[in-house]
């Protein structure tokens, strides 16, 4: 009798089980990790999985989705023998959280659009856990700065803070910018950082209003960046000539014609 699908799918799973646990026992360098000594690690191999997703590279994302589910597996196999938790827990409790998540699918409320859903993810998530820290607490510290706000500004969206209208961003997006030339004006160093912050912080709220990924504008940007200025140094080399040698209104020239070319 042929296998089902998921059938394959879990013999797949197990065999990762059984390979961690062979290594856990044999592997000088596998039994001497800890969660501290992965954790490095981990923050590699998913920025990794995040550059793959951006180039689209379907075979990437599969090479580097197995990296992390390594992870996944190691860490469960620290938490068994540690006697806190193994793989099972870890499965069930994710079913559990979903299930949990979803009323709209396995009970009787209705979410007809992304954005109900989210609404209601997070107004489970607050209750379920009883966050001391409140609403903003589930935000990981050690998110980079830009994701975070991103996050913070959702949080805040589903709680009811947030602009009547998306058009009205952009009111405090010019009271940023202009209080961010007051400080600059006054040269007062620490102040126009912190009004940097608010800046970049009104901006991340526009793109989230907008339905924009800021990361994801702002690194498209920087490869357009990479590749304009990479024709710009190709055309003086190609003159026999250093970019740095070139007057400023001569690699402006260079860089609009980097631009043509697009």
């Amino acid at each position: 009798m042929e296998k089902t699908n998921i059938e394959k799918k879990t013999e797949a799973l197990a065999r990762v089980l059984e390979v961690m646990d062979t290594l856990r026992r044999e592997c000088p360098w596998d039994r001497k990790q800890t969660f501290d000594t992965l954790r490095n690690n981990t923050i590699e191999e998913t920025y990794e999985l995040i550059d793959a997703i951006a180039d689209h590279n379907m075979e990437g994302i599969r090479e580097e989705l197995g990296d992390l589910l390594l992870h996944v597996v190691f860490y469960a196999k620290l938490g068994e023998e540690a006697e806190a938790f193994d793989i099972g827990d870890v499965a069930n409790a994710l079913c559990d959280k979903l299930i949990y998540r979803h009323p709209h699918v396995y009970g009787d409320i209705h979410a007809n659009t992304p954005d109900e859903v989210m609404k209601n993810w997070e107004a489970l998530k607050l209750r379920k856990k009883n966050r001391k820290n409140g609403t903003l607490g589930g935000v990981p510290r050690a998110l980079p700065a830009m994701v975070k706000a991103y996050r913070i500004g959702e949080k805040a969206s589903n709680a009811g803070f947030d602009w009547e209208q998306k058009e009205d961003v952009w009111a405090k997006v010019r009271e940023e910018i202009a209080e961010v030339e007051a400080e600059m004006r006054a040269e007062r160093s620490q102040q126009t950082a912190e009004e940097f912050g608010d800046l970049f912080f009104a901006l991340i709220n526009a793109c989230r209003l907008y339905g924009i990924d800021p990361e994801a504008a702002l690194e498209h940007t920087n490869q357009k960046f990479i590749r304009r200025f990479n024709r710009m140094e190709e055309q003086c080399a190609a003159e026999g000539k250093m970019l740095q040698e070139l007057p400023l209104d001569r690699m402006e020239a260079l860089w609009q014609a980097a631009k043509q070319e697009e």
